[in-house]
């Protein structure tokens, strides 16, 4: 029923403003001059032309082909299109997005509910509604860009891989590639996160079997010390004996309690340990994975880079300031669970109970972030020379204001970071967060140009994962997208503006 009502009222908005939207832009506008050109060609059976300022795979085009089939029969008997290439008009395609975002919503919901039973279907629903109005993603919803495919394949992959259903969340990693490269990066690291589920769970099972086996040789000594007790004072000490070395088979349960707490070290020795002992189970189970990488790795040596096209503008940088960017940007998507004095005491007093290990993070952290924004800061001539974006206003007026604002920001890029991982690791493993720190890193790092639509898959797992249940702080990030929704969205459709040097309506977007 939560899934119905999930589909439901995201509907609801999907509808009436893509009618709007499409209305007042009837046209394509900015990427979709390249995409829609291109997805119509496909519909017009040239698959072999190919615009050179696409970057993107060719994966969205073919899931339109397969949405304007399954609306072709409905426009042919209402005659609004008589054949296959009238019926891939702007607005159909556009509807592609629509439809993929009610589809992502009813995935979040599955997420929601695989992670988090405990939970009744209202919270579930709540949550998976709050989730499909983020700005990024709600925006985009209702243009003809790749972003809500991309992350409705990615969760989609996620998903089956929490339900172990590895050969198809690998054919789902595979179609998210074709949809954008980058998400190689979410593959692997959904394959990680599920060897990290299997062997942890395994290395549980083999310890509570350990219990269980050292609780009934403990139970049948009880026994028999009980009756030599009633015998021999010489037989009771030696029963005392025995005791102490019960006591000693019973160290593993005591040690299965504290391994939660354990060091990332320890975890991933845990880990190299049980996945030897089930590699073949692993190699079998995640070996699909494999094979997806090595046709990605085939791509790259076929194409010699990442991108298909504008490689110039496209190329692999050193951008280590983006993920201070991502981890600021992501904390004020979701203010209400960061910004709170509650969660500041927390996030204070877990470095207090180990002040020496803690501030000498805190130190590394800041070291690292100043180099990053020192070193590491670019400038893409995109961001200087598009005003349409919000972006290039966000570089002019807070980080360009004056030289020392991007180190002023050092100290909110430190506690945002910090707070991912406070609230990750609260329902996480450390091994998890590394590697969800490492796979964010991996996809956000090489980006020379800053876009906030790279940061929606990543800003999902950290939301997804997050450990706030309280429906109080989901409303208020629920208020704090639809206030956000309504203004950029009033922006794009009604505060149009002109170029001088170029002939058009201009339109603002993220």
């Amino acid at each position: 029923m939560g899934r119905i009502a999930t589909a439901a009222i995201v509907s609801l908005w999907v509808i009436p403003v893509s009618v709007l939207v499409n209305r007042i832009v009837p046209d394509p506008y900015m990427d979709e001059i390249f995409h829609i050109p291109q997805a119509q060609k496909y519909c017009n059976g040239d698959f072999m032309s190919w615009d050179p300022m696409i970057t993107t795979p060719p994966g969205l085009y073919y899931l339109s082909l397969v949405h304007v089939a399954a609306l072709l029969p409905s426009k042919y008997v209402l005659q609004l299109a008589p054949s296959f290439p009238e019926a891939c008009s702007t607005a159909v395609l556009r509807s592609v997005n629509g439809v993929l975002a009610v589809l992502c919503s009813i995935i979040v919901y599955e997420i929601i509910t695989h992670l988090r039973p405990a939970l009744d279907d209202r919270k579930v629903t709540l949550f998976a509604t709050v989730l499909a109005l983020y700005p990024l993603h709600w925006f985009f919803t209702f243009l003809y860009y790749t972003d809500v495919a991309s992350l409705t394949a990615v969760l989609a992959m996620y998903l089956a891989c929490l339900k172990k259903k590895y050969l198809f969340s690998a054919l789902l990693g595979a179609m998210a590639v074709v949809i954008r490269q980058t998400n190689i990066i979410w593959m692997l690291f959904v394959a990680c996160s599920g060897v990290i589920d299997i062997t942890m769970a395994h290395q549980k099972d083999s310890v509570e079997v350990d219990d269980s086996k050292a609780s009934n040789k403990g139970t049948n000594l009880s026994a028999l010390n009980t009756s030599v007790n009633v015998s021999s004072n010489l037989k009771r000490r030696k029963s005392r004996g025995n005791s102490k070395a019960n006591q000693h088979i019973f160290y593993p349960s005591n040690t299965s309690s504290a391994s939660q707490t354990l060091g990332l070290l320890h975890e991933i020795q845990a880990i190299v340990l049980s996945s030897w002992r089930i590699k073949w189970e692993l190699l079998v189970s995640f070996s699909p994975f494999f094979f997806v990488l090595l046709a990605f790795v085939a791509f790259l040596l076929w194409n010699g880079s990442v991108v298909l096209g504008a490689k110039e503008a496209h190329a692999v940088s050193p951008h280590f300031a983006q993920i201070m960017y991502f981890s600021i940007v992501s904390a004020l998507f979701a203010a209400p669970l960061h910004f709170t004095i509650g969660h500041a005491l927390d996030l204070f007093q877990s470095f207090w109970k180990n002040r020496l290990l803690g501030f000498l993070l805190l130190f590394l952290a800041s070291i690292a972030s100043l180099l990053s924004v020192h070193f590491f800061s670019i400038a893409h001539p995109y961001l200087l020379a598009d005003n349409r974006h919000y972006t290039f206003y966000l570089w002019k007026k807070i980080i360009k204001f004056h030289w020392s604002m991007k180190y002023l920001l050092v100290p909110f890029f430190v506690y945002s970071w910090l707070s991912i991982f406070r609230l990750l690791g609260k329902t996480r493993r450390r091994i998890w967060t590394l590697v969800y720190f490492f796979a964010t890193s991996a996809v956000l790092i090489p980006a020379p140009l800053i876009e906030f639509r790279y940061y929606t898959i990543p800003f999902y797992f950290f939301i997804l994962h997050s450990s706030i249940n309280d429906s109080q702080s989901w409303l208020l990030i629920g208020i704090l997208y639809t206030v956000l929704n309504a203004f950029t969205m009033t922006m794009f459709l009604f505060r149009p503006f002109h170029w001088d040097h170029e002939p058009g309506v201009q339109r603002f977007i993220w």
